[in-house]
């Protein structure tokens, strides 16, 4: 892959890309794809129903990414406004009703933030590790209704109510240098989850346990609600703080950091904000 900004880069670069092509796989054929400078990941939450119909449950902002995997997300995103949802929402149900689409998946979309314009990016046919901050707003199981549509059901809540209300943030908790974002194993000698209104943990760890080298370092995902994102944030600036865990490195330093940086609580970011933070 490469970027070009002008005519000559394109050709500098194309010719580049299409000598490691044939190099490496055997076939020079390139894509062309337009470059979007300043962009943010959103996706969409879908139901595929037995009755053909699909429903879209709202969005989550998944801009702060660092080595282009997702370490922290949000709903309703702050960076688009009510016009671009709205198409964005009615473009991923579409999406799924195209192929017939049944169960939980996500429609995810890369926004380009200067020209308030969307593009599809790929379509996750499964229940992601960010599902829960739409189960939050708008108070839905979703594991639930899986298995309500995979038992040849519907899903046991009215569609013409599902109205989304407040703020939700998920942080993900890695066993990772924060400064680095390398992996950190160990055994886990202290673990001690906050608590408190709006604030919930999925752990998969607890303390004596013992975390491989060999699989993903997701420790726990940190999510909050409050009724605005102003509250949000606060709740799980407060929840951060409160999180210990101890035997090896995490990344909770790094949400402290992201939590109280300018560029995030504006909400005015996109997915070079990590590395803003981390140059």
């Amino acid at each position: 892959m490469s970027a070009a900004a002008d005519a000559t880069q394109l050709a500098a670069g194309f010719e580049t890309a299409r000598s490691r092509a044939e190099r490496f796989f055997g076939n020079p054929a390139i894509l062309l794809e337009q470059f979007v400078e300043r962009a943010r990941h959103v996706e969409v939450q879908i139901l595929g129903l037995n009755d053909g119909h699909v429903i879209a449950l709202g969005e989550r902002d998944c801009s702060v990414q660092r080595r282009h995997q997702k370490v922290a997300e949000e709903t309703p995103s702050p960076g688009i406004g009510a016009d671009l949802r709205a198409k964005m929402l009615a473009a991923a149900a579409q999406c799924g009703q195209a192929v017939n689409y049944l169960g939980a998946g996500t429609v995810e979309f890369l926004v380009d933030v200067t020209a308030g314009d969307f593009t599809f990016l790929e379509m996750n046919t499964r229940l992601q590790v960010e599902h829960p901050v739409t189960e939050l707003v708008t108070g839905i199981d979703l594991v639930e209704q899986q298995f309500l549509i995979a038992d040849g059901g519907s899903v046991n809540f009215a569609q013409d109510q599902l109205k989304p209300e407040g703020h939700a943030l998920e942080l993900r908790v890695y066993a990772e240098d924060s400064k680095r974002f390398l992996p950190s194993p160990g055994t886990i000698s202290v673990w001690e989850e906050p608590s408190g209104p709006g604030v919930r943990v999925d752990a998969g760890y607890t303390a004596g346990n013992v975390v491989t080298p060999f699989y993903d370092p997701l420790l726990a995902k940190l999510c909050v609600h409050g009724a605005d994102r102003a509250q949000a944030l606060e709740r799980a600036r407060s929840a951060v703080a409160a999180f210990h865990v101890s035997g090896l490195k995490t990344n909770l330093e790094f949400h402290a950091e992201l939590l109280e940086s300018a560029e995030f609580c504006s909400g005015d970011y996109d997915t070079s904000l990590v590395s803003h933070l981390r140059p």
